[in-house]
């Protein structure tokens, strides 16, 4: 971290900048604080073992999209983070995944339309390493549904990690999530590591408590 990384975010027009950092380390947290940065929640690194989910429906997957499809997920995927976020953005990572051969983005639908996605990486070669099924992003829509969709996410990326051979499927959760959070727990994640996110500015962001995002800054 350094100034001209600073000056970078405000040329940019960075309404909001965060970072994942060690949890007991005062002295990350000084550094990080000089350039504006404030700790906010911890960051839960959860690990369940992957097992036989039985699905109502297919699990879709954006490379099996056609090109309009395409287009079309991803400009519906943008509408759903930008309602949970004004700006937020998962494009770019999911044409990384899919164009790196990661992973894939598993895709959840209901008769509203997008009702939530999530970009997961699998195995060896990529962040998830051997034998894992790696969130590292997913959402749900908002709403009083929420907590529903959020179950029925984690049900689309277990299965597709059993699909693709993985043993343990890796998420991280904000504890601002405390409802997300809450339903990792009765499914049998547990904690592998933790981390504090620091904001710039002070504000909570998309981290609110009636939020349902898996996600990990590291």
């Amino acid at each position: 971290m350094n100034e001209c990384a600073i000056d970078k975010f405000s040329k940019w027009g960075t309404v909001q900048a965060g970072l994942f950092t060690f949890p007991n380390s005062p002295k990350h947290h000084g550094l990080y604080h000089k350039f504006g940065f404030y700790p906010r929640f911890l960051t839960f690194i959860m690990v369940k073992p992957i097992e036989s989910v039985e699905l109502d429906l297919p699990v879709t997957k954006y490379s099996e999209l056609s090109l309009q499809e395409r287009s079309h997920f991803l400009k519906e995927c943008y509408q759903l983070t930008d309602a949970i976020y004004p700006g937020l953005d998962l494009s770019r990572e999911i044409l990384a995944v899919d164009a790196q051969n990661l992973g894939d983005t598993v895709l959840l639908w209901d008769d509203k339309g997008l009702a939530g996605f999530a970009v997961c990486h699998c195995g060896a070669g990529s962040e998830a390493g051997s034998d894992v099924c790696y969130v590292k992003f997913g959402a749900v829509r908002s709403g009083v549904q929420a907590g529903e969709l959020f179950e029925q996410l984690l049900d689309v990326c277990e299965a597709f990690g059993a699909s693709q051979k993985m043993l343990r499927l890796r998420a991280g959760v904000n504890t601002s999530h405390d409802g997300a959070y809450s339903r990792m727990v009765d499914r049998n994640f547990r904690t592998e590591s933790t981390g504090l996110v620091m904001h710039r500015p002070n504000d909570p962001g998309y981290n609110r408590p009636e939020v349902f995002v898996l996600d990990d800054w590291r």
